[in-house]
């Protein structure tokens, strides 16, 4: 599919998604959204992809929503808006469940919305210097939809500060309080990223889904049934052919199937 506001660059089975639109700091509009939500739910169901990438086009990362897009959704109705609202929720439930492990390369700047694509990736890697902020409150509205996902990666009280006071922060403070998992300079940024990418090629394919599906559930169900589903699922998976193949290939001294 052809994309305008996103680029797709595929090397064997790592996608990179890249925004593209740096004339405007890869702001997002409705297109955007839908392209980039269409995007993570074909590479969800594709067999042929095992690591998605995510990061921007040009000197910055996301600038968050774009202003022009949101001026003229001031015309719209409520219920207008509220459509217009969900379309930002699908796509960050889209990545936040995707199947594959998404690494977030976060080139440049990140502010309010595109500070919840960073919050929904599994690891995120940033060089220093790179500026954040939840800036909605300078404009007179409030960082809504992306706050389940922030509140999950710097917590509450940190959420709330920065929501409240729309200041800016560097990635120092980002890696500190979590938003961000690991810092590069610009000479070994790519490197750490492809540290990243080795270390998921040596894991199950299947067994990252499930990875992922173990956490989700483990927020989702209450303790009893929690404990419950996990005595299942390891079972399940101790018999499967990918568990079988992994601890064979441990116990033989090789490399499984799957690995580079």
């Amino acid at each position: 599919m052809k994309y305008e506001t996103i680029e797709i660059k595929r090397e064997k089975d790592i996608v990179t998604v890249l925004l593209n639109r740096p004339e405007v700091h890869n702001a997002m509009n409705e297109k955007l959204m839908k392209e980039l939500t269409s995007c993570f739910k074909e590479l969800s169901n594709d067999d042929n992809t095992r690591i998605i990438i995510l990061t921007g086009n040009g000197k910055s990362f996301s600038a968050g929503a774009d202003l022009n897009w949101m001026k003229s959704m001031a015309q719209y109705s409520k219920g207008e808006n509220i459509k217009d609202s969900r379309l930002l929720l699908d796509l960050y439930e889209t990545i936040f469940n995707c199947p594959k492990p998404v690494i977030g390369r976060i080139n440049g700047h990140a502010f309010g919305g595109g500070i919840g694509l960073v919050a929904v990736c599994d690891i995120t890697i940033a060089p220093p210097g790179k500026k954040f902020a939840f800036s909605e409150v300078n404009l007179g509205i409030i960082p809504s939809v992306i706050s389940t996902y922030i509140v999950r990666r710097i917590g509450l009280f940190n959420m709330r500060r920065l929501f409240l006071t729309g200041e800016r922060f560097d990635s120092g403070y980002a890696n500190k309080i979590g938003l961000i998992d690991h810092m590069a300079s610009d000479e070994e940024f790519d490197a750490k990223v492809q540290k990243y990418v080795k270390l998921i090629h040596s894991s199950g394919p299947k067994a990252m889904t499930e990875v992922k599906n173990l956490v989700n559930k483990c927020q989702n169900m209450n303790v009893d049934e929690y404990k419950e589903h996990t005595v299942k699922k390891i079972a399940e998976l101790r018999v499967s052919d990918e568990g079988q193949e992994g601890i064979s290939a441990f116990l033989e001294k090789r490399k499984s199937k799957w690995s580079d």
